[in-house]
């Protein structure tokens, strides 16, 4: 797969092109893919890098990387992949020339975006607008109920079943592998603890099983009550797996919810609690 930031450094094709920021791409991102590879031409993706709500102000936690939309991009099939920068010049192009630059420019013939889609400056531009400039517009309906927000708002319930059914897979959390406290080998239940990227979505506190590795995993996000801890970490405790893993990356799959952060009356009693929340992680299924 193709990634550029500059639509020039493209080779030349005749293309379907998806356009949205397809944060998280839940299945909603993916019928829009879809509609573009359904052109029968080179399949495309333009996407925006960073957040345009952040740029505008706006705070925005992030379902998915940008390192992460574009391993998943790739495995939608996807052809090339336009980065574009979002800053204030970009915001302010008029949708003409938005149209024009970035989407003639790149051999868009088709351009498939969620009916809603709108672009250019003060957000102007709509699919009508790339209709009469002789452009063969795909209008994918919204699905009930399927956006970046609402999935949002199920991760932070508490209910990562219910958000993997509007991705289509389970949500996530990455993060590189850095040194911690190493009181997890101490209590015989090493953990990956992962420096998350500034801006990316935190599951609430509490322990969840998950996925990471090709392993099954304890997955702890918190403080760490028991041991007075103040700096909130994600820790990921792979089941039967005991090899290091520092400086990797790790994309860890949540799968549902296990129980809450909290403090116990005794070392013991959290050994015998994780050994309990081990179990049944192991016992869990995919969701999505």
């Amino acid at each position: 797969m193709n990634v550029v930031r500059l639509v020039d450094e493209l080779p030349e094709a005749r293309r379907g092109v998806a356009v949205g920021t397809f944060d998280g791409i839940h299945l909603g991102h993916l019928r829009v893919i879809d509609a573009a590879r359904a052109a029968g031409l080179r399949t495309a993706v333009v996407t925006f890098d960073p957040h345009p709500r952040a740029v505008l102000g706006r705070d925005v936690e992030l379902l998915a990387t940008l390192e992460r939309r574009l391993e998943l991009f790739a495995a939608a099939g996807v052809d090339d992949v336009v980065v574009l920068e979002f800053d204030e010049t970009l915001a302010n192009l008029e949708p003409t020339e938005f149209a024009e630059l970035i989407l003639r420019g790149m051999g868009a013939e088709v351009v498939a975006a969620g009916e809603t889609f709108r672009f250019g400056r003060d957000r102007q531009g709509d699919l009508t607008l790339l209709e009469r400039l002789d452009f063969d517009v795909r209008r994918v309906p919204v699905l009930e109920n399927v956006s970046s927000s609402r999935i949002r708002e199920l991760l932070h319930g508490g209910e990562p079943d219910r958000a993997a059914r509007l991705l289509g897979r389970p949500a996530e959390v990455e993060g590189i592998v850095v040194h911690g406290d190493h009181r997890g080998r101490e209590l015989g239940f090493p953990t990956a603890n992962l420096d998350v990227p500034t801006g990316l979505l935190i599951p609430p506190d509490g322990v969840y099983a998950g996925w990471t590795h090709d392993r099954l995993a304890a997955v702890s996000v918190g403080t760490n009550p028991q041991f007075d801890g103040v700096e909130r970490r994600v820790e990921a405790h792979l089941l039967d797996f005991d090899d290091d893993l520092y400086d990797q990356r790790l994309v860890v799959e949540i799968w549902s919810w296990l129980r809450g952060q909290m403090r116990f009356e005794s070392v013991e009693a959290l050994v015998e609690q994780i050994g309990a929340d081990v179990a049944q992680a192991r016992s869990a299924t995919r969701p999505g």
